[in-house]
């Protein structure tokens, strides 16, 4: 039996200012120990359903926010924080903190922006509100009875027969709970990811590859990279496929702790890291040995997937990401900007496009499907129709939140007149679009173009390993 636990290398949980470093896994099956460094505070205020936690402060200062009222803390001071009451904390401090009953997926309520960390306006207080807003951020004595009725209806939706929630009435009251969870819940950035995660996507990556000159330089962005599995995943498809190209990867994250992790390329089997996601959850143990060496508990990506990945800290809205990067054949930006108010995810949007060459592709899923559509048709690009249905229903993790989760994906419907645009995930960029930045009807039929990979002069990257992907 271990009795003494060391600062653990690997984070377990990060949100905007915060990096928690859990102890463990302990004896104690009830309890977990956080290691907490805060530089600005955490992003967002919560209340917690069951858990009570304790802090300790161990250095620095700041307060903490309860039940609205402020307690200023300093080091050598504890604050309990029982269930069911608003918090928050602000300020630069590391802090001991204890969670008893451990955490548990769908403990904590998220009800507003720090101010002192996010520097926006909460969607909770906003001006000219519709009355769907208004109605869905209603609150009755501090609680949301919309929160209470799309919990009750995702429940019931989830054991509901397929063939009847295809029916256009139920389609319909879908559309209408997942408009009220776009509108109720704080949308705050996840760090959730796992290998192997899309597989079609992947499968249309090594299509494109395979039709790329011999030896030719392959330039490949990965945007919101969180700890690495996506990026990882897709180097050793592009490899695997093709090891006469010479793969330039760059992958990015707006989380320094994730970079840091992701570079490593070390993942915990028995433990969570990070999302407290299992990152291998969908691989098969052949996979596994495919592309980790394995050394006990934990795994490690083998050296030539990890050859060429150029890893970096950056806010993938911000234009400096352009001259930073600069132009890619393939710039991949999956499942973070779905986590961004709509016009927050638009502009972002915009920018990463400028990212991609002419005639090259851009994959962008996990995104509200109006924003997407929006940019796509005003901007000109053209959806990508092959594999279309088979990468819109290809992360069963997205779909799985639809209707009552704001990240869920809506299910394809090709009774939508704009269907075809809508539910792609793939756009290649033309060098030139109308002047109307308006999609031709003859995009639609989504004929594939191969990106014009840069010729080199390149031996074969040989190599020992097999490899395997997100």
């Amino acid at each position: 039996m271990q009795y003494r636990h060391s600062l653990p290398s690997s984070v377990s949980f990060t949100g905007k200012g915060l990096l928690g470093y859990t102890f463990g896994p302990l004896n104690q099956k009830d309890i977990e120990i956080y290691y907490v460094e805060v530089s600005k505070g955490h992003d967002v205020y919560m209340i917690s359903k069951k858990i009570t936690r304790t802090y300790y402060i161990l250095s620095g200062v700041g307060y903490f926010t309860i039940g609205g009222d402020r307690y200023d803390v300093s080091s050598g001071m504890l604050v309990e924080v029982p269930p069911k009451i608003e918090y928050c904390y602000s300020g630069t401090m590391t802090l001991l903190a204890l969670s008893k009953p451990r955490w548990f997926n769908g403990n904590d309520t998220f009800t507003k922006w720090n101010p002192d960390v996010v520097d926006r306006q909460s969607m909770f207080i906003t001006g000219n509100r519709s009355w769907l807003t208004r109605m869905a951020q209603l609150r009755i004595f501090g609680k949301s009875p919309i929160n209470a009725y799309l919990r009750v209806n995702q429940r019931l939706w989830d054991n509901l027969p397929t063939f009847f929630t295809s029916f256009a009435p139920m389609r319909l009251y879908g559309d209408l709970l997942h408009a009220l969870a776009r509108k109720q819940e704080v949308r705050a950035q996840a760090f959730a990811t796992l290998f192997l995660r899309n597989r079609p996507v992947l499968e249309l990556i090594r299509r494109l590859v395979l039709e790329c000159d011999h030896g030719a330089t392959v330039r490949v962005a990965v945007l919101g990279c969180s700890t690495g599995a996506e990026p990882y995943s897709v180097a050793w498809t592009i490899r695997s496929a093709r090891p006469d190209l010479k793969l330039v990867l760059y992958a990015m994250d707006i989380s320094e702790r994730a970079v840091e992790v992701a570079k490593e390329g070390v993942y915990p089997l028995n433990s969570a890291q990070l999302s407290g996601t299992d990152v291998c959850e969908v691989m098969s143990p052949g996979e596994i040995q495919e592309l980790f060496h394995q050394d006990g508990a934990s795994v490690t990506v083998k050296s030539w997937i990890k050859e060429g990945i150029s890893w970096h800290v950056g806010d993938a809205g911000e234009p400096e990401t352009r001259d930073m990067l600069g132009p890619q054949d393939m710039v991949i930006a999956n499942n973070f900007l779905c986590h961004m108010d709509p016009s927050e995810a638009e502009r972002c949007l915009r920018n990463i496009a400028e990212l991609v060459r002419p005639e090259g592709y851009l994959f962008v899923s996990g995104i509200d499907l109006d924003v997407r559509t929006m940019v796509a048709q005003d901007s000109g690009w053209e959806p990508q129709q092959e594999m279309l249905e088979e990468i819109h229903e290809g992360d069963p993790y997205m779909r799985k939140y639809w209707p009552g989760r704001y990240a869920g994906l809506e299910p394809l419907n090709k009774k939508r007149r704009n269907w075809r645009v809508r539910y792609a995930a793939v756009f290649r960029i033309p060098s030139e679009v109308s002047a109307q930045g308006a999609t031709r009807e003859n995009d639609l039929k989504g004929t594939r173009q191969l990106p014009n990979c840069e010729p080199a002069v390149l031996s074969g990257m040989g190599h020992a390993d097999n490899l395997r992907l997100q």
